[in-house]
């Protein structure tokens, strides 16, 4: 039998998620901690100032787990992973997917596009997160985009004759809207994308890598500096 009083000795004083389960061994709550120690130990002592929801999950708690983390951050992150695994009951505030951005690959348009996102549908796209950051979200999108110059907007037809827009005139979109655009050579760059959005970083600096000596060779130094950076 889980002995909650001999557990809470045992905490560590370090960051890292704490899972809270009922009799059933379900999780009915996960929680990130700076100090695991202090923080679930809060949980066992008088609930005379506790809000009613923290004492309805307490009253309910017949064991809990830990998963120690080397940062806060690493902490936030797993928190999150967790939530959307098991999505507790008592996890009000953090259930659905809007609360953290994920980066989303528009893969049911012709030309895939990269947005930010909180919410994952079953649509056929590719989405990566949830990250913690929403500003370095936005600053991996712009990136990207500019490195893979990829399309922006969020047409997927275009008429036969038309004029491409700003994006296309100030070298921050291929021109898509022109037909003249290898759907095969554009979704390689996609593919690029999504496995240095998995992890797999060295093929895609490997690549930018020789692109910025081409660019060099052909004396575009502006593009090769581009690169560099």
């Amino acid at each position: 039998m889980f002995d909650i009083k001999e557990n809470l000795k045992k905490l560590p004083d370090s960051p890292g998620v704490y899972i809270h389960k009922d009799k059933l061994g379900q999780v009915i709550y996960v929680g990130k901690a700076v100090s695991l120690k202090n923080r679930v130990r809060q949980y066992f002592q008088s609930p005379k100032n506790m809000p009613a929801k923290v004492r309805a999950m307490v009253s309910h708690i017949e064991e809990f787990e830990y998963i120690t983390t080397n940062t806060e951050m690493e902490a936030l992150i797993l928190e999150c992973t967790l939530i959307k695994r098991y999505m507790p009951k008592y996890n009000v505030l953090l259930r659905d997917d809007k609360t953290y951005p994920y980066i989303k690959i528009t893969m049911d348009e012709e030309y895939p596009r990269l947005v930010k996102t909180r919410r994952v549908e079953k649509d056929g796209c590719k989405y990566f997160g949830p990250y913690a950051d929403a500003g370095a979200v936005n600053q991996m999108i712009d990136l990207l985009n500019n490195i893979f110059v990829l399309k922006r907007c969020a047409t997927r037809k275009f008429p036969e004759i038309i004029k491409p827009c700003l994006n296309y005139h100030i070298n921050q979109c291929r021109g898509i809207c022109t037909g003249k655009v290898s759907r095969e050579s554009y979704m390689q760059d996609i593919m690029h994308i999504m496995d240095f959005l998995n992890g797999k970083t060295k093929p895609l600096v490997d690549m930018l890598t020789e692109k910025m000596l081409e660019e060099s060779e052909l004396l575009n130094f502006e593009r090769a500096a581009e690169l560099r950076d």
